[in-house]
């Protein structure tokens, strides 16, 4: 009773500091041992961080990682072996883990701190190991236990899922950098003591985001794996498909049309999307969003004007304030729209 109560009073925290989508802090917190729930707050923060660059790397695309999506189970609804269900597994797994090791490595959670197991050997030429290397194998394996644990299928799709969790914790490791401080008389810099630190999670999403644009298709032996193989924790998962795809991202499945509305699927379709024009002041990722939202799924774009309000020709007055006129501007927005009339059957592509 104890632990329970513990249980409802961690996960009100957690509800209480976050507004997690409706899978995540249930899901991972309600699954996970109990002699771990001192990690719970850190698991569900990963979870959120997963979600939040699962939603900005597919802002402009026509699956824009939904909230209906986000279940991390094949025995719940989510039965899909899509490519971007891979994505899905994967930048979550990386998200726990990650928000774990920072968590490790700042001295916030007990029983961790910095992997100082290399400090004092000879890393390479002019430089030593030292210094706060952050705990990737203590965030790794807190990850595994809370994202995995969640897998209670024993088909092709939960070992799909478990591969995609390890090549979201494997993203975590392939990111990381050298930082050196230099040593020396005058900053001669003659030695140097390095450790690694984790990247910005930014760069592991774009990183897990190429890997999904290169995402692998697997032709798997069903009636093999549903005689032989269980997804409960006695095999490796890349083991189930080969060694040189471990940090790849692998579907079974192909995407259905997002282009098109389908209540039964969950998918919403691109029509009422904002996208962005063609400008100097979009990204690469942005620039093509109107014709691939909209255009290609037989829609029309729409320009709508509004106006804003927002500081303008500021000056530094002495001392020390700065004061600033409000301007009114124009704000042009674009949306995919259906024709008058206009009916729409299909359309290339999926994602």
């Amino acid at each position: 009773m104890e632990d329970l109560f513990m249980l409802r009073v961690t996960m009100g925290i957690c509800y209480a500091t976050l507004s997690v989508s409706a899978w995540s802090v249930n899901n991972f917190l309600i699954t996970g041992p109990k002699a771990y729930l001192t990690y719970t707050t850190s698991v569900a923060l990963g979870a959120q961080s997963g979600i939040e660059e699962c939603k900005f790397q597919f802002a402009w695309e026509r699956w824009n990682c939904p909230e209906n999506a986000l279940q991390l189970s094949t025995h719940n609804r989510l039965r899909s072996a899509t490519k971007e269900t891979s994505f899905i597994h994967a930048i979550s797994s990386a998200g726990v883990m990650y928000t774990i090791t920072k968590n490790c490595s700042m001295g916030d959670l007990e029983n961790c701190g910095c992997d100082e197991s290399k400090n004092g050997k000879t890393g390479g030429h002019g430089w030593v190991w030292g210094g706060c290397s952050d705990n990737v194998e203590f965030g790794e394996k807190i990850s595994k236990l809370f994202v995995d644990s969640l897998e209670k299928g024993k088909d092709a799709r939960a070992l799909m899922n478990l591969h995609n969790n390890r090549a979201g914790r494997l993203a975590v490791r392939a990111t990381m950098k050298r930082t050196c401080k230099c040593h020396g008389i005058s900053g001669s810099c003659s030695i140097q003591t390095c450790w690694l630190q984790l990247a910005d999670f930014r760069e592991m999403g774009d990183y897990l985001k190429a890997k999904y644009d290169q995402a692998l298709k697997i032709e798997m032996d069903k009636r093999r794996l549903r005689a032989g193989n269980s997804a409960e924790g006695h095999w490796a998962p890349a083991e189930a498909f080969f060694p040189s795809a471990e940090a790849e991202l692998i579907f079974l499945e192909e995407s259905p049309d997002y282009c098109i509305r389908n209540s039964s699927l969950g998918i919403y379709g691109t029509e009422g999307r904002e996208c962005l024009q063609n400008s100097h002041n979009t990204s690469r990722r942005e620039q093509p969003s109107c014709g691939h939202l909209c255009t290609e799924c037989g829609l029309q774009v729409e320009e709508k004007r509004t106006e804003a309000i927002s500081s303008c020709n500021c000056k530094f007055q002495w001392c020390c304030t700065v004061k600033c006129d409000q301007c009114w501007h124009v704000v042009h927005k674009y949306y995919c729209t259906r024709s008058p009339g206009s009916t729409w059957s299909g359309a290339k592509g999926s994602t």
